[in-house]
């Protein structure tokens, strides 16, 4: 497949998932900036576009992903079995995990303390954040799926909720940016114990999972979800 640098860091990590690592490794952010495109992008960061077409340019292209194909109510509910569940299970246990490393290390890494401060800043905002799409935004998507036009809610259209879902992935995601400049890229200190390699193993797993679920909604579910709504109603 072409690459063109005209094309979006969305639409060119939705053709191929697998570029999402060779976006990660120019610093290029594809889920809260997914909408740039790959020239914009290049050029904020200060690297050749040409040569990050030419590394995304992969081999034998994989079929399109099962949840590419899903409808936004069925789309929905994949990134809450997706990724909503590893949240839910995986933020008190790293909570736990980053607790226990600042207080065996934080006197010799003082930069533990920024870490758990900020990973404690990501709970905090993820928490209500998922609550807020499973129990008003994602059942609102299923209604205006289903009832089509004769869908009504009483904060209005859904581009309002989407809205503020936007801003609070952007939250995020900065916030994972700072922890990841923290811990210099994730990387273990000499005297790091294993309980130091789990956590960090855990916030950049968490990291790259988070990058992935925005990515779906910001850059697959929202729009679809905004087009059908300007089809029923006319633009915002």
């Amino acid at each position: 497949m072409t690459i063109t640098t005209d094309q979006t860091l969305g639409e060119l990590l939705t053709q191929d998932p697998r570029r999402a690592r060779v976006m990660e490794t120019y610093g290029l952010d594809y889920c809260c900036g997914g909408k740039r495109s790959l020239a914009g992008a290049c050029q904020e960061a200060g690297i050749d576009a040409g040569d990050v077409a030419q590394a995304l340019d992969l081999p034998d292209r994989p079929p399109a992903p099962e949840w590419l194909q899903l409808g936004p109510a069925a789309l929905a509910q994949h990134i809450v079995a997706t990724h909503h569940a590893y949240l839910w299970e995986e933020m008190p246990r790293l909570d736990a995990l980053v607790t226990k490393v600042h207080g065996v290390h934080g006197e010799r890494h003082p930069e533990l303390s920024d870490v758990a401060a900020l990973y404690r800043e990501v709970v905090a905002d993820l928490g209500p954040h998922l609550t807020k799409e499973e129990r008003i935004l994602f059942p609102a998507i299923a209604a205006l799926e289903e009832q089509g036009a004769a869908a009504r809610f009483p904060f209005g259209r859904l581009a309002n909720p989407i809205a503020a879902m936007l801003a609070e992935h952007d939250t995020v995601g900065a916030l994972f940016a700072q922890i990841r400049e923290a811990t210099g890229g994730y990387v273990v200190p000499g005297d790091g114990c294993a309980s130091y390699t789990a956590m960090l193993t855990g916030l950049e797993e968490m990291e790259r999972d988070t990058h992935e679920h925005i990515h779906k909604e910001n850059n697959v579910l929202f729009p679809r979800v905004l087009e059908l709504e300007n089809e029923l109603f006319g633009p915002a």
